[in-house]
């Protein structure tokens, strides 16, 4: 497995990394969020480990879009112990927090534990024709080859083809993708629609307008 190592100490970096490779895991460093929140995008890792106090992007802000781009266990290390840190960090998705002094060993147990987890989300695919879409893997593939969708188009994408064939007016889309249950506005919908076809090229066929309603994902 491959673990990124993130905080601006470059002793902590270092210790942390002495444990991982005894436990057997690949690692890459960086010393802040900004730089953290890139090597996530290019690379693909089992575990992020991330410090909270940070030059240029601090911890908060780096998981919440490292979080948006990809399914990834997150733990942070940080000498905050406050429990409004460790409450906020959770409410971004966190999946551990451990404070500084830490026990490298325990943090080794810690990583074991939170990569555990996430490999026994079962892996869901959509196949139609060779339009590929990998629920838990957060990707989307045409002919073999991936496609670059915005985290809201694929959340807008996944729920329609779970709900394949059934016409969804456009409340219960935002209410469902966007986690809001007012009406914003029409725009955000079509405007998503309409940015996702665009994506899916020949395959945008199956996405249907439903006239008066919304869309349906029709197979």
């Amino acid at each position: 497995m491959k673990i990124l190592i993130v905080d601006d100490e470059k002793k902590i970096r270092e210790v942390v990394m002495e444990y991982a490779k005894v436990s057997g895991y690949e690692c890459d460093q960086c010393s802040n969020g900004a730089e953290a929140v890139d090597m996530v995008r290019d690379n693909d890792y089992d575990c992020v480990i991330l410090d909270i106090m940070m030059p240029e992007l601090d911890g908060f802000s780096a998981c919440k879009k490292i979080k948006a781009m990809k399914d990834i266990p997150v733990i942070m290390l940080s000498a905050r112990q406050e429990e409004d840190d460790k409450l906020f960090s959770f409410g971004l998705g966190v999946d551990d927090y451990v404070v500084k002094p830490f026990s490298p060993k325990e943090l080794m147990a810690r990583i074991k534990a939170v990569c555990e987890r996430s490999r026994k989300h079962v892996s869901e695919q959509y196949q139609f024709d060779s339009l590929i879409i990998d629920v838990s893997g957060r990707s989307v593939s045409i002919d073999g080859e991936k496609i670059t969708l915005t985290p809201k188009e694929l959340d807008l994408l996944i729920y329609m083809v779970e709900h394949k064939n059934i016409a969804l007016d456009r409340e219960a889309l935002l209410s469902a993708v966007w986690q809001t249950d007012y009406y914003e506005d029409d725009r955000t919908i079509d405007t998503h629609i309409k940015m996702l076809r665009k994506d899916l090229g020949e395959y945008a066929k199956y996405i249907v307008t439903v006239r008066g309603v919304g869309y349906k994902f029709e197979i």
